[in-house]
């Protein structure tokens, strides 16, 4: 790759954010500025557009900055990226079951709002008895819709 070192505006612009997010990046350990200018000014590699290309592609998989930062660790340990692959099935692996979980409460509670459906359903008005229980229940005498009411009518 060429020697041309970039300026923290230049990268921002080329990725559409900010000097801060570029900033914010270096600090976290996902890119390193080479040696300041004498102004003090960061100046980056050009391998770092390499590194925020595959940031950008990691966030847009739904990783975090602390799970792409994992892969830049391991990618050092592990160039083949192999090691990079299975970390990426794993996470997705999680993030399916966790997925699966939220599927299976939606389901539980679809099953939940429907029964109440149903009983609603069966009532003759919004106040009547609940259900089954007329035989059982202490309220017996007071309620507008028990058996036992309707037949002593």
């Amino acid at each position: 790759m060429t020697d041309r070192l970039l300026k923290i505006g230049e990268l921002a612009s080329l990725f559409g954010v900010t000097a801060r997010t570029i900033r914010y990046y270096e600090e976290l350990g996902l890119i390193e500025a080479s040696n300041r200018t004498e102004g003090l000014h960061r100046r980056y590699p050009a391998d770092v557009v390499i590194r925020l290309k595959r940031i950008e592609e990691l966030k847009r998989l739904g990783l975090t900055l602390g799970q792409i930062r994992e892969f830049f660790i391991l990618y050092a340990e592990d160039p083949s990226g192999e090691r990079c692959r299975l970390l990426l099935l794993q996470i997705y692996e999680d993030q399916k079951e966790e997925e699966m979980a939220k599927i299976r409460e939606a389901q539980q509670h679809i099953a939940q709002i429907e029964e109440h459906i149903d009983a609603i359903s069966k009532k003759k008005t919004f106040f009547s008895c609940p259900g089954e229980e007329c035989e059982h229940c202490d309220l017996t005498p007071f309620c507008l819709d028990s058996m036992y009411n309707r037949s002593e009518e």
